[in-house]
Formats: C-alpha cells, structure tokens, sequence
C-alpha cells in the first residue's frame, strides 16, 4: 500500500467525521503511518450531509484531499448521490442497506447491516463503530486492539462498552463477508 484513500459520507449526527478521526489516529498512533482527515458539514447541527476524507500513506502526503477514493463509506442516500462520483473506477463502496436503499449496480459494492447490528446492541448510533470494525477486518490496516484502544480514546465513558461492542460485531461481519480489500 503505496496511499489509500477513504470517503466516509451520511448525515450529521452518524458519527462521520469521528469515524475518519479514528481511523486516522489509529493508523498514526499505532502504525507509524502518515494521515491527513478533511471534513465538511452543513450548518446544521444534525441532520445535514457531511463527508470527511482521509488519506493514508506509508510516507509523506503531499496533497490532504484526494479527487478519488479507493473505498466510499456512504450512510445516506443523498449523500451516496453526491459523492459517488469520488469514487474511483474499481473502487469499493460500502453501504449500509437501511440507510441506502438505492444501490448502484455498476460499482464494486459491499452492504454492511451496521444499523441493524447496532440496534441490536442497544443504540443505533454506534453503527460508525459497527462499519469501523468491519473496515478493520476487511483492510488489515492495523490490529483490533490498536482500533478499541483509540476508541477508548475518543467515545464518552458511559459509552465505551457499547462501541467496543459494536467495533467487534463489525469485524465479525467482516468475517462473514469473506476477505479482505
């Protein structure tokens, strides 16, 4: 892996921008790597679409935004329209089926159950952290551990064992998926 670039999109309040800080902390913290995470958001405080990128090198990164993105997080449908065309040709879009309902057919696509998994564990806003698990096991980025210590790190207390939870129930769901990207 030379650089791997990474759009998460969806709506204010899903957890976006923290799941791009995590994933970038973790890969810097923990693996020596290089990131660089950009944001945009409405003026809304929950409920406007909102992207983050990230950018993940083995060595220096010239440039913070990348025009292409190897992998596409989309939670939400107009945010899945707006930024689908950052993907790059052959690369993977992940969805979560409950929040994005009309899935492209001409893309490399892996649906995630992150919502139902997370409502399943007793709040579904923990499902940034069931697709930052899944994205652990399907990337081999850094281990498990490195991705619940920083965890740790970002989430209030009285929610960290429902997002450790929900970091786990993504790797499973990376396992039933079946490899890695």
């Amino acid at each position: 892996m030379k650089t791997l670039n990474i759009g998460i999109c969806g709506f204010g309040g899903q957890g976006v921008i923290l799941s791009a800080v995590i994933l970038g902390t973790t890969v810097v913290t923990k693996r020596n790597m290089y990131a660089v995470q950009t944001q945009s958001y409405g003026s809304e405080a929950r409920g406007g679409q909102c992207q983050s990128e990230l950018v993940i090198s083995e060595g220096p990164i010239n440039s913070p935004t990348a025009d292409k993105k190897d992998i596409l997080i989309a939670l939400s449908q107009p945010s899945l329209e707006r930024y689908l065309p950052t993907l790059k040709a052959g690369g993977i879009l992940i969805v979560d089926p409950k929040t994005v309902t009309e899935i492209p057919t001409d893309v490399k696509v892996v649906q995630v159950s992150a919502t139902d998994t997370a409502v399943n564990l007793g709040n579904r806003i923990a499902a940034n952290m069931v697709l930052l698990g899944f994205i652990q096991a399907a990337t081999n980025l850094f281990s498990i551990e490195e991705l619940l210590d920083v965890v740790k790190d970002y989430v209030p207390a009285r929610f960290i064992d429902l997002n450790l939870a929900a970091v786990h129930a993504g790797v499973e769901l990376a396992k039933s998926y079946g490899g890695t990207f």
